[in-house]
This record gives structure tokens, sequence and C-alpha cells, in this order.
């Protein structure tokens, strides 16, 4: 149980960060001519690549036809697609669904492409975050954008955001949390229970920055957005 003492101390990491700062955060729109819409997406050395193709005309058998259907497609960097990146398939599927208008272009497909170009930690959290800005950048109808963040528990107790992935070696549990919409967890081991709340408080706080880095995207459709 991590205390109220623990809570307000600092904790320095490994590459400097405190327990609540996030990597610098890059982002382009408009990226790829031949998908319509396209971004990229990059937390420190974890980058990420999203193509959104469509809308085509039908959906998969037993797709309910009075609803546009989301299909999501995870390329890793290297190698097979395996176990974890199926749920991370899941994960930002349902994301997607819940923030897009489905009933605007019924019986359509649309595909998104995610490619990891690297993955230095928080891969699913930026994955989404780049879906998001690609779905933008092609016009998809939506009900409003999602902002995604990844809060970790460490060994030590503490909790942290944006975690590197030597920090995701070293922890007992972790959750990615999205917001406006909805709260996605992983629990691998242990259990964030005790502290589950205060990481919802500390990610809503930091998605709030999240939040004002897209809407400042908006504003500058063709140009690379960054912040430190």
């Amino acid at each position: 149980m991590i205390t109220e003492r623990e809570r307000a101390m600092e904790v320095d990491r490994e590459d400097g960060r405190t327990q609540n700062q996030l990597r610098p955060l890059a982002c382009s729109r408009n990226i790829l001519h031949r998908a319509h819409g396209s971004a990229s997406w990059s937390q420190g050395d974890t980058e990420v690549f999203a193509a959104v193709y469509g809308r085509k005309a039908g959906t998969r058998k037993n797709e309910n036809p009075e609803k546009a259907w989301i299909e999501v497609i995870w390329k890793p960097k290297t190698g097979q697609i395996g176990k974890l990146e199926k749920e991370y398939e899941m994960i930002l599927k349902g994301t997607l669904q819940s923030i897009c208008i489905l009933t605007v272009n019924p019986n359509s497909t649309t595909s998104i492409i995610i490619q990891v170009v690297n993955d230095d930690g928080a891969v699913l959290p930026s994955a989404i975050n780049a879906a998001c800005v690609a779905l933008v950048d092609a016009g998809i109808p939506m009900k409003h954008l999602a902002v995604a963040i990844c809060c970790c528990a460490p060994k030590s107790g503490y909790v942290i955001l944006d975690p590197t992935k030597l920090e995701e070696q070293k922890i007992k549990a972790f959750a990615y949390l999205v917001f406006p919409n909805s709260v996605h967890s992983v629990l691998p081991e242990g259990s964030l229970m005790d502290d589950y709340f205060y990481c919802l408080e500390r990610g809503c706080a930091e998605s709030v920055k999240l939040s004002d880095f897209l809407r400042s995207l908006k504003q500058h459709p063709t140009d690379s957005s960054k912040a430190g």
C-alpha cells in the first residue's frame, strides 16, 4: 500500500523524469499519401505510425449492417503478430468503436493499420493516440477524441506514468487509461486495486496535457507538432 508520504515524494527515474512526467511528445499528420488518413506519434523513443483506409462497402459476416465496422491490424516492428498484439488489436478496436459515430456510414468498413516503428515502452497508448489523430486526418465522424496514457506501479511501490521499456520490465502491475470514454486495465502480476483511483487521478491530470496537444494538431493539420 502506498502511503500519502510516499505519494508526496518526488521520485527520480533513470531518465531524469519525475513520477508523473511524460516523455517528450511529437506528432505529424498526413504522412502517408496513399492512405485516407495517417499520423505518426512518438513519446520519447517509442514511435508508432497509424494509417486509415476506407470506408469500404460492406462489413464482415455477423456484423450489424446498420452500423459501420472498425477493423484494426497491428504490425510489430519485427516478427509475427503474437498473443499480446492480438490483445492490443482488441483493446484498440473497442476504444475506436466507442468514439466513432458508427451510424453515419452504415454497412461499411474502416481499416486502421498500426505499424510499430520502435517500442521503448507504453506502445499501446501511443498507438491509440496515433489512431485518433489518423481518424481525424481521414475525416471519420467521431464523438470525441480519446487520450491514452500508461500508469504503472514498479516493485518499489511508487506509481509512475509513461514508463520506458526498461521500467516496464520492473513493474508489478500496470493499467492503460483512456480518457474521457473508458478505462482498460491489464494486470500481469499483483494488483493496482489499492491505488486504482490514485492512478486515475494522476492519469486524468496528465491527460489534460495530451488533450491540449491534440487540439493544437487540429489547428495546424499539415504541420508537425512537438511537446516537451
